[in-house]
């Protein structure tokens, strides 16, 4: 494993201590001319060498198959194309042109839009004008509970081709990891299995362009498997992320994007308790309030915390800061570690961040990795099984 510098990290340290809380041009072609891209459920249960070439990356879970859904009728799109911002729930597949603008937040819930793919056709997806953030969601892939069966999880949902003034949100158990549900759950030693199986699978959004309102654009909610953003530009402004992979989710791919969106304090890419994912060739503009930090939220909203953040691919990205003086780190592997006070609000456990409340970042490879106007302290590590080589720093 290649040394890590530590020229300056005190100074570095200190100011982030108070801190926890060209391809736009192809892109833009793209939507001119967009392509046609051909593409067991249970109930809850009561119960150190550097190497000379970088690693190969694990191939992800095959892609279930899953029959595509047929067009939508003509009632369907109808009541999609006409005004209005009641959210519309599809079970089918649909093709708008690029003079389409949608203002209704579009809803793919259960194993019913299993196979729907939605192809813009570089139509837009407008729904920034809504007031809350629910509203300012375009798009939401979320699993069903219907009495006290198991979730109707959906499968294999394609988004392309898209201009999205909004939020994509991708979800089963509950939007985010500290709900009622996610909760009880976690009372129980096979949670993350249980959350998994709960939640959506294989959805894929590529060629998106996103103009982010002041929010997270792509949130991958809790038990989220197979989830992909690839080949899209990401801008507008987040006051928060620009994308979060929450906890017990895995094996997602964020690849070939773009982000030239600003967050008004925090990192670009939020892996919190989130396992075995691909984060690779990506290019991050903004990268001063930091780049892709890696942790596990212990115990916020009194939710156990389960899955480890580890084995998850940082490979072949580039981050360009404006400033290394006082910049946030590149990659921060265990960036928080039990430091924010909600990691004592889960209950007494002998699992998960019950147990503990470090972010056990370990096994994770950062690797190819270049640093524009930043130095090559800007990517942090405290564990030795964490692989990190190879990467360059063109700053001071």
């Amino acid at each position: 494993m290649s040394p890590i510098k530590f020229t300056s990290l005190v100074l570095l340290s200190l100011a982030l201590s108070g801190c926890q809380s060209e391809l736009a041009t192809v892109a833009d072609a793209a939507f001119r001319n967009p392509p046609l891209v051909a593409q067991p459920d249970t109930g809850r249960p009561t119960t150190p060498t550097t190497p000379a070439d970088p690693p190969t990356l694990p191939s992800p879970p095959p892609v279930e198959t899953v029959d595509a859904k047929p067009g939508c009728d003509a009632e369907v799109q109808s009541k999609l194309k006409a005004p209005g911002t009641n959210p519309v729930t599809l079970a089918c597949s649909l093709r708008l042109t690029s003079a389409d603008v949608i203002t209704h937040p579009l809803v793919f819930e259960g194993s019913a839009a299993s196979g729907s793919v939605l192809d813009c056709g570089g139509g837009t997806l407008g729904v920034s004008a809504g007031q809350s953030r629910k509203e300012k969601t375009a798009v939401a892939v979320r699993s069903r509970k219907a009495g006290s069966g198991p979730w109707d999880a959906p499968s294999n949902v394609t988004i392309r081709n898209c201009r999205i003034k909004g939020f994509v949100r991708v979800y089963g158990l509950g939007e985010n990891a500290n709900g009622g549900t996610m909760k009880a759950s976690s009372r129980n030693p096979d949670h993350t299995a249980f959350a998994q199986a709960s939640a959506p699978r294989n959805v894929r959004l590529e060629n998106i362009a996103f103009d982010a309102p002041d929010g997270i654009p792509f949130y991958v909610g809790p038990g989220v498997t197979n989830a992909a953003l690839v080949n899209s530009q990401i801008d507008g402004r987040s006051t928060a992320v620009a994308v979060y992979l929450d906890a017990e989710s895995a094996n997602n791919t964020i690849s070939n994007n773009v982000f030239g969106i600003s967050t008004e304090k925090r990192e670009l890419i939020a892996i919190d308790g989130s396992a075995n994912n691909r984060i690779t060739n990506n290019i991050f503009e903004r990268s001063d309030n930091g780049g892709i930090f890696v942790y596990r939220n212990c115990g916020e909203g009194g939710v156990i915390r389960h899955q480890k953040p580890q084995h998850n691919q940082i490979v072949g990205n580039t981050f360009r800061y404006r400033s290394s003086f006082l910049a946030r780190p590149a990659v921060w592997l265990n960036s928080r570690n039990g430091s924010s006070s909600y990691c004592f609000t889960d209950p007494a456990y002998p699992f998960g961040s019950s147990a503990s409340n470090r972010d056990f970042a370990q096994n994770n490879v950062v690797r190819n990795n270049k640093l524009e106007g930043g130095s090559d302290s800007l990517i942090r590590n405290d564990d030795p099984t964490n692989d990190i080589g190879a990467n360059t720093a063109t700053g001071g």
